[in-house]
Protein backbone atom coordinates (compact mmCIF):
# COMPACT_ATOMS: atom_id res chain seq x y z
CA UNK A 1 0.00 0.00 0.00
CA UNK A 2 1.38 3.25 -0.78
CA UNK A 3 2.04 6.10 1.49
CA UNK A 4 -0.47 8.27 -1.01
CA UNK A 5 -3.43 6.63 -0.88
CA UNK A 6 -6.35 7.84 -2.24
CA UNK A 7 -7.79 10.38 0.09
CA UNK A 8 -11.38 9.09 1.86
CA UNK A 9 -14.27 11.46 3.03
CA UNK A 10 -14.91 12.01 6.75
CA UNK A 11 -18.23 9.68 5.91
CA UNK A 12 -16.60 7.15 4.17
CA UNK A 13 -14.27 6.45 7.32
CA UNK A 14 -17.64 6.89 9.41
CA UNK A 15 -18.82 3.60 7.32
CA UNK A 16 -15.66 1.38 8.95
CA UNK A 17 -17.09 0.18 12.66
CA UNK A 18 -13.95 -0.47 13.85
CA UNK A 19 -14.37 -1.32 17.62
CA UNK A 20 -12.30 -2.83 20.56
CA UNK A 21 -12.60 -6.74 22.11
CA UNK A 22 -11.58 -8.67 24.59
CA UNK A 23 -10.42 -12.34 23.06
CA UNK A 24 -12.51 -14.76 25.03
CA UNK A 25 -11.00 -17.70 23.52
CA UNK A 26 -8.39 -18.93 21.59
CA UNK A 27 -7.92 -22.64 19.38
CA UNK A 28 -5.54 -23.66 17.25
CA UNK A 29 -6.45 -23.57 13.07
CA UNK A 30 -4.43 -26.50 11.37
CA UNK A 31 -6.39 -26.38 8.88
CA UNK A 32 -5.38 -22.60 7.39
CA UNK A 33 -2.98 -22.64 4.54
CA UNK A 34 -0.73 -20.25 6.89
CA UNK A 35 -0.72 -20.58 10.15
CA UNK A 36 -3.60 -19.30 12.00
CA UNK A 37 -5.46 -18.97 15.39
CA UNK A 38 -9.38 -18.98 15.85
CA UNK A 39 -10.34 -16.40 17.94
CA UNK A 40 -13.55 -15.70 20.11
CA UNK A 41 -14.01 -12.22 20.71
CA UNK A 42 -16.42 -10.52 22.78
CA UNK A 43 -17.47 -6.81 21.52
CA UNK A 44 -20.03 -5.94 24.41
CA UNK A 45 -23.69 -6.40 24.88
CA UNK A 46 -24.62 -3.99 21.47
CA UNK A 47 -22.55 -5.96 19.25
CA UNK A 48 -22.41 -9.44 20.79
CA UNK A 49 -19.28 -12.19 20.70
CA UNK A 50 -18.00 -12.81 17.04
CA UNK A 51 -15.27 -15.03 15.64
CA UNK A 52 -11.97 -14.23 13.67
CA UNK A 53 -8.80 -16.12 11.87
CA UNK A 54 -5.67 -14.63 12.91
CA UNK A 55 -2.51 -15.39 11.53
CA UNK A 56 -0.34 -14.38 14.62
CA UNK A 57 1.01 -17.02 15.64
CA UNK A 58 4.74 -15.98 15.51
CA UNK A 59 4.11 -13.43 17.78
CA UNK A 60 1.56 -15.01 20.53
CA UNK A 61 0.84 -18.28 21.76
CA UNK A 62 -2.76 -19.60 22.95
CA UNK A 63 -2.26 -19.19 26.68
CA UNK A 64 -1.58 -15.33 26.55
CA UNK A 65 -4.04 -14.14 24.08
CA UNK A 66 -6.99 -14.84 26.71
CA UNK A 67 -8.02 -11.55 28.23
CA UNK A 68 -6.10 -9.21 25.50
CA UNK A 69 -7.72 -6.50 24.01
CA UNK A 70 -7.98 -5.90 20.96
CA UNK A 71 -9.25 -4.01 17.79
CA UNK A 72 -11.44 -4.95 14.74
CA UNK A 73 -13.44 -4.27 11.82
CA UNK A 74 -17.16 -5.55 12.89
CA UNK A 75 -18.86 -4.55 9.75
CA UNK A 76 -17.25 -6.37 6.87
CA UNK A 77 -19.27 -8.85 5.62
CA UNK A 78 -18.34 -12.34 7.31
CA UNK A 79 -15.27 -14.35 5.15
CA UNK A 80 -14.84 -18.11 4.50
CA UNK A 81 -11.65 -19.25 5.50
CA UNK A 82 -11.29 -23.15 4.93
CA UNK A 83 -13.63 -24.69 7.07
CA UNK A 84 -14.41 -21.62 9.21
CA UNK A 85 -16.15 -18.51 8.91
CA UNK A 86 -14.61 -15.64 9.85
CA UNK A 87 -17.00 -12.55 11.20
CA UNK A 88 -14.58 -10.09 11.87
CA UNK A 89 -11.06 -8.38 10.75
CA UNK A 90 -8.89 -8.48 13.67
CA UNK A 91 -6.35 -5.67 13.32
CA UNK A 92 -2.54 -5.34 13.49
CA UNK A 93 0.73 -3.81 11.93
CA UNK A 94 3.10 -5.93 10.15
CA UNK A 95 6.83 -6.59 11.68
CA UNK A 96 10.17 -5.93 9.67
CA UNK A 97 9.58 -9.37 9.07
CA UNK A 98 5.53 -8.81 7.67
CA UNK A 99 4.26 -10.97 10.67
CA UNK A 100 1.36 -9.50 11.86
CA UNK A 101 1.29 -7.40 15.70
CA UNK A 102 -1.59 -6.82 17.37
CA UNK A 103 -3.17 -3.28 17.90
CA UNK A 104 -5.70 -2.53 20.97
CA UNK A 105 -5.85 -0.03 23.47
CA UNK A 106 -2.79 0.64 25.90
CA UNK A 107 -5.24 1.14 28.67
CA UNK A 108 -8.48 -0.76 29.28
CA UNK A 109 -11.84 0.24 27.91
CA UNK A 110 -15.22 -0.59 27.48
CA UNK A 111 -15.45 -3.66 25.05
CA UNK A 112 -17.33 -2.12 21.77
CA UNK A 113 -15.68 0.94 21.56
CA UNK A 114 -15.39 2.40 18.87
CA UNK A 115 -12.27 3.94 17.65
CA UNK A 116 -12.04 7.73 16.57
Amino acid sequence: MSAHATPLSWSEFERVLAVAGTITRVEPFPEARKPAYKLTIDFGPAIGTKRSSAQITTHYGLDELVGRQVAAVVNFPPRQIGPFMSEVLTLGFPDEAGEVVLIGPSIAVPDGGRLF
